[in-house]
């Protein structure tokens, strides 16, 4: 899939644009100011792989959050998000703030925009501008009948060139909607008029079920017409959640190198063995496992009538029987396990193909 080129903006030890990896997001949702239990779910979705974290700080005090979570160990990019008062981002930029987001029509005056731009730039930190149908400017509201796609574009690059003007160049701009056609034309019109590096999601998608869907076509979308520069994943649910789902898409489309891909049947009346359960148990114990950069096909196929066969292209996998499974290598079949040993097994398998 070809890629637009976008400027590179560095993001703590993170590339956004330019070619580079799309790096996967989230945002904690404990509260700002309990900052042991932030510091222990940015803990957690490093753990799992997200690759920049993003927490809310609504006043200055909060704001310190960023360098509890350096001294406990948190080596991904943080980014802070900052509406309405400029003097919170100054604050989070000193204690350790990876990247700001803001929403320059928010922040107030001109002159507040300025300093949070020069404190970035000073301190090498990129800015997010986030812009979404709930906070446009009145003017453009009434401009465009609504918070439609021109309008949010519009509101984008718009804010962006007021940091140009300060001469802040290292922004990274998001546009973002519940509703999907207006987001997946917002993100090609701001494409077509700058090389801003784009960061995608659908926003107020919903819980796990309708947001996976929404933002699964969105992303999914924009992606396959080569924009897009980092993304994630709104759901109304565990925020590691957003992180498998992040990469599962960018897996699907073939923009992620490494991982583990599962392939699994519907099952079916042949069906003998728990696979709905067995398959959630799989994508739980295999959370957080680093492929080393290896792409890995896993299959979890309901019987051995055609398993091995439909998941021939697998790198290995089981067919379930009644108490048991087959486990097989690209089709063919290695040895019958036992039901409870299923999970250990593939388990095993993955840490064989890593390490060989």
């Amino acid at each position: 899939m070809e890629r637009k080129i976008t400027r590179t903006v560095k993001a703590g030890n993170v590339l956004i644009g330019g070619g580079n990896p799309i790096p996967v997001q989230s945002m904690t949702n404990t509260p700002a100011e309990n900052f042991e239990a932030t510091v222990a779910q940015m803990l957690s979705l490093q753990k799992s792989g997200c690759e920049i974290i993003r927490a809310a700080a609504p006043n200055e005090a909060a704001a310190e959050v960023f360098a509890h979570a350096k001294k406990a160990g948190v080596a991904i990019p943080m980014v802070a998000d900052i509406h309405f008062d400029y003097k919170i981002a100054l604050a989070a930029l000193r204690a350790g703030a990876d990247k700001i987001r803001i929403n320059p029509g928010n922040i107030g005056e001109r002159w507040k925009v300025e300093e949070v731009a020069k404190a970035c730039k000073a301190a090498g930190v990129p800015i997010r501008i986030g812009v979404n149908g709930g906070s446009l400017e009145k003017g453009l509201l009434q401009k465009y009948g609504g918070p439609t796609a021109e309008a949010l574009s519009e509101s984008a690059l718009t804010q962006a060139d007021m940091l140009e003007s300060f001469g802040f160049t290292d922004t990274v701009i998001s546009i973002k909607s519940s509703h999907i056609d207006r987001m997946i034309k917002a993100c090609q019109l701001v494409s077509e008029q700058s090389d801003y590096p784009i960061h995608l999601g659908v926003t107020e998608a919903g819980d796990e079920y309708s947001g996976l869907i929404k933002n699964s076509i969105g992303i999914g979308s924009v992606l396959s017409q080569g924009i897009g520069d980092t993304l994630r994943v709104s759901l109304t649910a565990d925020p590691k959640r957003e992180v498998m789902a992040g990469k599962e898409i960018l897996a699907s489309l073939g923009l992620r190198n490494g991982g583990i891909d599962i392939i699994s049947c519907p099952t079916c009346g042949r069906t003998k063995i728990d696979l709905i359960s067995l398959s959630k148990q799989f994508r739980e114990a295999i959370e957080g496992i680093d492929t080393k950069g290896k792409k890995i096909t896993c299959a979890i196929m309901g019987c051995v009538v055609n398993g091995p066969g439909e998941a021939r292209e697998a790198d290995f996998g089981i067919a379930g029987g009644d108490g048991c499974a087959m486990l097989f290598r690209h089709g063919e079949t290695v040895c019958k396990i036992d039901e409870n040993d299923i999970i250990p097994a593939l388990l095993r398998e993955i840490d064989r193909m890593i390490n060989e």
